[in-house]
């Protein structure tokens, strides 16, 4: 009686292959993970870096200092030269609110202010004042530099916004106020952008 064997040897070729599958799942996980991942980045790609921020000013002129009771500090208001003629608002000290409102009438005293020394200092060593920038807004105060021209070029400093404001309305012809657009969409912080 011939009995049918049963076919070991495709038994152990089937065992050794499903063996085999099996052991190459388990023995590459790291080449599962890469070829899962894709492709490795190009080296030769930059970096994506963020978009810049840049700043939009607008031009601003002094509407008005006064000093409404009970508070004990002036409030500035500047406004927008062309429309929508957005306001900007800020209070300042007594000191600050006098010497803008003389630098804006174009008064002088009889013996110089500290603006009128530091404008007179400005002169004779060449430095013009070519704008003053409102830049940023932090824990809500406002953020402040001058553009200065100087016999060896030109350097921005920082200021607060009043000083830079009579400085500027005290130049020979008055330089420009300027403010940056961010102040007016956001009431929070504003960040001055980094300039170049």
């Amino acid at each position: 009686m011939t009995g049918v064997q049963p076919d070991v040897a495709g038994d152990e070729g089937d065992a050794e292959e499903q063996d085999r599958a099996g052991h190459d799942d388990a023995a590459d996980p790291v080449e599962a993970a890469a070829a899962a991942a894709g492709p490795p980045p190009v080296a030769d790609d930059p970096p994506l870096e963020p978009e810049p921020v840049t700043a939009t000013f607008r031009v601003m002129e002094v509407d008005d200092v006064s000093l409404e009771l009970p508070s004990q500090y002036p409030a500035v208001t500047l406004i927008e030269s062309e429309p929508p003629m957005r306001e900007l608002v800020f209070p300042v000290g007594l000191p600050e609110g006098t010497a803008m409102v003389q630098a804006q009438r174009r008064l002088s005293g009889r013996r110089p202010m500290t603006h009128e020394l530091f404008m007179q200092v400005l002169h004779e060593a060449r430095i013009d004042v070519i704008a003053v920038r409102i830049v940023g807004r932090e824990e809500g105060n406002l953020l402040a530099e001058l553009d200065l021209m100087t016999p060896t070029g030109r350097i921005q400093v920082r200021c607060r916004p009043s000083d830079g404001i009579v400085l500027a309305l005290r130049m020979p012809v008055p330089a420009p106020i300027l403010a940056d657009e961010r102040l007016f969409e956001h009431n929070g912080d504003v960040v001055p952008v980094e300039r170049t």
